[in-house]
């Protein structure tokens, strides 16, 4: 009988995991190209639209970042409860929350003026995005809970709020039946970068980064934090406040994505209605571990899956595939980049057993 052992590489080699990455990318794309061509399309028109529709243009460029904007924001909070081993899948009930937020702001507030609307909406915003990662938190704390379990039920919990709302004490009596509030007054909404669709709040993503990249680098809560996650039973033997790190990441990741919530029904909607919850937290998840929990390289990571999301929306349109095909996209590209990442951390070899 044949054995397997699974060892780790002392040191990945660059090139080799340049060269697993490309594959892993080429073989998701060959797998779709297939899936295409079994529905009757051309996978060369549907590969060619693909890329097209992500960055064929400077348009394509503008709704790519626009899209990476919120993905990014709820991938950094993500990554950060991923440092600690906390699955917090719970990003996308925290976006909507935090789209609740800021829509009770400007819905309460609508005379306010910009400078003192926006400051307010984020605050707001990322306050309920908080309570929503905090109360999972408390649970795994003080409940043992399953962080997992909990943070996917208040996707539901937080979406459901959202759309009673919206088909409730929130509709737009002038709405023609639509669920969706009032358009925000001009002093609650984010403005865009010139004559461009980008809106300012891609220099929250930058504020955001940059942050988490110092803290975790060269402060001595982020060294405890990258120490806790390393080992957790090593932690608390050190003395490491292990509890108080959990409830802190938690709060955080909440209050990015409910930045990322107020971003996108302020800047792109300007109002708040069920469409805004397009699965950006999930997406999240699989741009936190394309990008190896690294800030610097979420930025890179949420552009290129935005990227994917304009350019399967271009192919849906011009080939008529079905809505699915783009989430069927992106989980190929995850298994096989992650496929890829396995095999330049660890060896494989076959022994015979005796």
């Amino acid at each position: 009988m044949l054995g397997i052992n699974i060892t780790k590489k002392q040191e990945p080699s660059l090139w080799g995991s340049c060269f697993l990455f490309v594959g892993a990318v080429v073989l998701s794309l060959g797998i779709s190209a297939l899936l295409l061509w079994m529905r009757g399309k051309s996978p060369l028109d549907g590969i060619v639209l693909l890329f097209k529709g992500a960055f064929g243009s400077p348009g394509a460029l503008e709704d790519s970042l626009v899209k990476a904007i919120p993905i990014f924001l709820c991938s950094l909070g993500v990554a950060v409860t991923f440092r600690l081993q906390i699955w917090n899948i719970g990003a996308e009930g925290q976006f909507a929350l935090g789209a609740v937020g800021a829509t009770w702001v400007a819905l309460q507030f609508p005379t306010l003026p910009a400078a003192l609307m926006l400051p307010g909406m984020v605050l707001v915003a990322m306050f309920a995005g908080g309570i929503w990662g905090l109360i999972p938190a408390v649970l795994r704390n003080w409940a043992q809970a399953n962080e997992i379990i909990v943070t996917l039920m208040f996707n539901y919990l937080g979406i459901l709020f959202l759309e009673y709302l919206v088909y409730g004490p929130w509709k737009d009596p002038v709405s023609f039946g639509f669920p969706m509030t009032k358009e925000f007054s001009q002093s609650a909404v984010v403005g865009m970068i010139g004559h461009t669709r980008i809106n300012w709040g891609v220099l929250l993503c930058l504020f955001f980064g940059l942050a988490v990249w110092i803290f975790l680098r060269y402060s001595r809560l982020g060294f405890e934090l990258k120490a806790s996650g390393e080992n957790v039973k090593a932690a608390r033997y050190a003395g490491l406040p292990y509890e108080r790190l959990v409830i802190l990441v938690m709060i955080f990741s909440g209050a990015t994505a409910g930045c990322a919530g107020f971003l996108e029904a302020s800047a792109n909607l300007n109002r708040l209605q069920p469409s805004i919850m397009v699965g950006y937290g999930y997406t999240a998840i699989v741009v936190a571990w394309l990008a190896r929990l690294n800030p610097l390289y979420i930025g890179i990571a949420s552009y290129l899956l935005a990227g994917l999301k304009v350019g399967v929306e271009n192919i849906q349109l011009e080939l008529q595939v079905p809505a699915a095909f783009g989430g069927l996209m992106e989980g190929l590209f995850l298994l096989t980049v992650l496929a890829g990442a396995f095999f330049t951390k660890y060896k494989i070899s076959f022994r015979r057993k005796t």
